[in-house]
């Protein structure tokens, strides 16, 4: 399995905290306003949805969420390219704009970048879930000592989902530390979100080959790829084949904005079909560099079909966490 070209996707979380960009990317956000929850309501009419489930949306505390958002400002190395942050809004708009978007269900994937932060970020993502019904508990961790008591408090907890950025974090998800978390949550079926592709820019530990070796040691654990695995699209849906528990999330996948540096291969559209339940609709909310109906389009363009559709945008994630 060989990389491929790199493509752009989440940040990580820089140290210090520049000032925000006044007003930048509220414009757009505000220029879609109750047009575009038309328009999704018009896409949800067509495939007969009752709503959507998105496995991929990010909410953090305040000041974490600011740190992201300067740092696609500044177009820094994991991002490499402009990137107007569509919905640069308060917490309440934003979980507003999800509901009038019709989504029944979304996460709080947050990660860290460095030792001593996970700990800290699942006790607000706990608070956080308990306030927002809609949300699902959300978790995350990181390679470092205590790691498995803070991971088994969380699923205790009640955590739904966890999420895993080896990219940001650039750690190798095979470190011994987290050996016992992976086995915990393969034990529990607890779905970890895992950004592994090597997009935008390939590091230590991205790509298949580490996930490859992860999932030989278990083969049971529920991994969803973030990003389709862009841009290894390819060696991923081979590992999805290969295990059952693994899924894909189409978190910026299919739009323009990524088709342009890593295009899906479109001979591989029929194993989309083929692994049917197991591809998730995830997008990036808020950070995202388009209107939110354009990822359901991107979707849909596709040209799988209706039910297909209805699987990916609610059926195979209300099986997965609203069972």
């Amino acid at each position: 399995m060989s990389p491929r070209s790199s493509a752009a996707t989440v940040s990580p979380v820089p140290d210090q905290e520049p000032e925000l960009a006044q007003g930048q990317g509220q414009g757009q956000a505000q220029r879609q306003g109750q047009d575009e929850a038309a328009l999704v309501a018009g896409f949800l009419a067509r495939h007969g949805l009752p709503g959507l489930v998105d496995v991929h949306t990010h909410f953090m505390p305040e000041r974490v969420l600011r740190k992201v958002w300067a740092y696609f400002d500044a177009a820094g190395p994991l991002v490499g390219t402009e990137w107007p942050i569509t919905y640069r809004e308060e917490e309440s708009r934003r979980l507003a704009r999800l509901r009038e978007f019709g989504v029944v269900a979304f996460t709080s994937m947050l990660y860290p970048h460095k030792a001593g932060m996970a700990e800290w970020l699942n006790g607000w993502a706990a608070d956080f879930a308990a306030r927002t019904p809609d949300c699902l508990h959300t978790a995350t961790f990181y390679p470092e000592p205590g790691v498995e008591t803070y991971v088994r408090r969380a699923v205790e907890a009640g955590a739904r989902v966890f999420k895993a950025h080896v990219q940001v974090g650039a750690y190798d998800p095979n470190d011994p530390l987290l050996d016992p978390v992976w086995g915990l949550l393969a034990e529990a079926g607890v779905p970890v979100v895992t950004h592994c592709g090597s997009g935008p820019a390939p590091g230590k530990f991205t790509g298949p080959e580490p996930i490859a070796r992860l999932l030989a040691r278990h083969p049971r654990l529920p991994l969803v790829v973030a990003h389709m695995g862009m841009p290894e699209y390819t060696d991923f849906l081979d590992l999805a084949e290969r295990y059952g528990e693994v899924r894909l999330d189409t978190t910026m996948a299919f739009t323009d904005f990524s088709e342009r540096q890593a295009p899906f291969p479109r001979e591989e559209l029929g194993r989309l079909v083929e692994l049917g339940e197991r591809v998730l609709l995830g997008s990036d909310f808020p950070n995202i560099p388009y209107p939110y109906v354009h990822q359901l389009e991107a979707v849909e363009r596709l040209g799988l079909g209706s039910e297909w559709v209805r699987g990916v945008c609610h059926g195979n994630g209300a099986a997965l966490f609203l069972r």
